[in-house]
């Protein structure tokens, strides 16, 4: 069999492709970018991906790093490895014991909802479900959670709140 027609014909230079932008996007996919900024620090392009991981200490996957014990080799004696950037793991180590920040927030409407419940009904979370504004019909549970939610996002503002009630009612 033949060649079909479009394989016969030489290419012609495409003037409506970016040769510059396809350039980079290819080097983009060669040398992908390192989210963990002590790992991009520490990384050695001259390196392979396999030596760089070891002298850092960290592992390129999870298969060989236990061995598997032969009943004939009981005495297995495990692989040193030299870590020549101890420091990346010792930074790693450091972030991942910082506590992060509670990133959960309350809509505006669910904020005035809440305080309406709350001034209306206190803490009494069934006569809340009975209540005419409650239009998703939320059960005395789901509007408890709401409530908690607020509690931990905006506890100052929470903490007014009540502050403010109980000087209304003391009045």
């Amino acid at each position: 069999m033949g060649k079909t027609k479009k394989s016969r014909n030489r290419s012609k230079f495409n003037y409506n492709k970016n040769k510059k932008k396809l350039k980079t996007k290819i080097r983009r996919k060669e040398k992908p970018h390192i989210e963990c900024p002590q790992i991009r620090n520490a990384w050695d392009e001259h390196k392979t991906v396999k030596q760089n991981l070891q002298d850092m200490g960290l592992s390129l996957g999870t298969k060989g790093m236990l061995p598997i014990k032969n009943k004939k080799d009981m005495e297995s004696k495990p692989a040193e490895t030299n870590v020549l950037k101890p420091y990346v793991i010792e930074a790693m180590e450091v972030e991942a014991s910082l506590r992060g920040e509670d990133r959960t927030t309350c809509s505006t409407d669910m904020t005035e909802y809440v305080q309406y419940m709350v001034k209306e009904h206190n803490e009494d979370y069934k006569a809340m479900a009975r209540d005419e504004k409650n239009y998703y019909q939320d059960t005395p549970k789901q509007i408890k959670r709401k409530v908690e939610l607020y509690k931990r996002c905006h506890p100052k503002e929470y903490a007014a709140f009540i502050a403010s009630l109980q000087s209304q009612k003391s009045m």
